[in-house]
């Protein structure tokens, strides 16, 4: 075997050893994080889900809930899949390279032998004391001496390689059988997964059977909240006006527009800086999951509900924060919404209603994370749930598309 052929066996080893790239290690890890993440999510799901369970009505946030669980349910399964896409493509990789390594080690093997018979025939006919002494002149004895000491050197090399060769392969060989069996536990986690959203869709079959019963009832609660969302709408317009107006007052250009807010060089660079955070902003809470999405929506067929922002369901007795500097800029209290806190970011309004105290007062001036107040229990439906909107002007913005991780 020639030195050329060495160095590529040398590189086909260091090949193999590293066959598990850095980029595939990255996609595994970001798969297992959102996994993670994902299961995460469904335990927060299935303990509300308990909790709206322990109630004798059936209610529309149950199949709210429901819904919710199927949607992340399927959204694991999809991630598991994508697991399972790479990991496969990692087995199939090692198990090339495993093939071309065992083709190489064996063709060593074969050379490395002819060179022993080669060897052990050359001894016994023609010793190498002799072809030394067969040379012409000193010169030549010095380069056949050189050659030996190559031969036997590179011999030696052989027999390492050829040993080193045989310790990766079997590590690589343990290596992908711990693969495949890490691929037999994904899909049995698939197969499981999959008979949990099957058990899932038959509850919500049920549970929106018998919420088709009750229908009149329940576009009657629909009505409620939503003239409670209008109410809501209303105080958060009355202070937007306001402030249009104190901002007129105080400026001094002829030409302002009567719907916007007239801001000075601080606000403008709040306002910017609240503008550079989007999809960077902290959550209100600590811990929880976005329970109904911002815009129109229809749980039941005839039926449609706007949410103007996010709910966010928490834990009991868990405590709200400002996603942002900024100062309160209005508190009011809701019967329909508990008690609600505006806070002004330059241009932009973050919102939090469906509060049961609050620990600041309108004027404050607030810090990133800095607690507002705890959040209303719904005793009937078992929930805590943040109602999280965020303004430009008179416009309504998606907050979902606001908070980190969520963009």
């Amino acid at each position: 075997m020639t030195g050329y052929s060495i160095k590529k066996l040398t590189l086909l080893l260091l090949c193999t050893c590293l066959c598990f790239t850095s980029i595939a290690q990255k996609d595994r890890k970001e798969l297992e994080a959102r996994k993670k993440k994902l299961q995460q999510e469904m335990a927060n799901l299935n303990s509300m889900l308990n909790e709206t369970t322990n109630n004798k009505e059936i209610s529309l946030n149950q199949l709210i809930t429901l819904n919710k669980k199927i949607s992340v349910r399927q959204e694991i399964i999809e991630t598991i899949s994508n697991e399972l896409d790479l990991l496969q493509a990692q087995i199939n990789d090692g198990n090339d390279s495993i093939g071309t390594m065992e083709v190489h080690l064996g063709d060593l093997k074969k050379e490395y032998a002819h060179m022993i018979c080669d060897e052990y025939r050359n001894e016994s006919a023609y010793s190498k004391l002799m072809f030394i002494f067969a040379s012409d002149d000193f010169g030549e004895a010095v380069s056949r001496i050189r050659y030996l000491q190559e031969y036997e050197e590179y011999r030696h090399k052989q027999a390492i390689l050829i040993d080193s060769g045989k310790k990766v392969l079997n590590v690589k060989v343990q290596e992908f059988q711990r693969k495949k069996d890490e691929k037999q536990e994904l899909l049995q986690n698939q197969q499981d997964q999959k008979e949990q959203l099957a058990n899932e869709k038959k509850n919500q079959q049920k549970v929106f059977s018998g919420l088709q019963g009750k229908e009149k009832k329940l576009k009657q609660q629909i009505a409620e909240k939503q003239k409670a969302a209008q109410k809501l709408d209303e105080a958060i317009h009355k202070i937007i006006e306001e402030e249009i107006k104190k901002s007129t007052a105080r400026t001094t250009t002829k030409r302002v527009k009567t719907n916007e807010i007239s801001l000075t060089p601080e606000a403008k660079a709040l306002s910017q800086n609240f503008e550079g955070n989007k999809g960077k902003l902290p959550w209100p809470v600590v811990e929880g999951i976005i329970f109904k999405q911002f815009g129109t929506y229809s749980p039941l067929p005839g039926i449609t509900m706007t949410n103007n922002g996010i709910d966010i369901a928490t834990t009991k007795g868990a405590i709200v924060r400002s996603v942002f500097e900024g100062t309160v800029t209005g508190i009011v209290d809701l019967p329909s919404s508990g008690k609600v806190v505006m806070v002004r970011h330059g241009e932009y309004l973050s919102v939090y209603a469906n509060l049961k105290d609050v620990f600041i007062k309108s004027g404050d001036k607030l810090t990133t994370k800095e607690t507002i107040g705890t959040i209303l229990y719904d005793e009937d439906e078992g929930k805590t749930l943040l109602q999280f909107e965020i303004w430009k002007g008179q416009n309504k913005l998606n907050p979902e598309e606001w908070l980190f991780g969520k963009n």
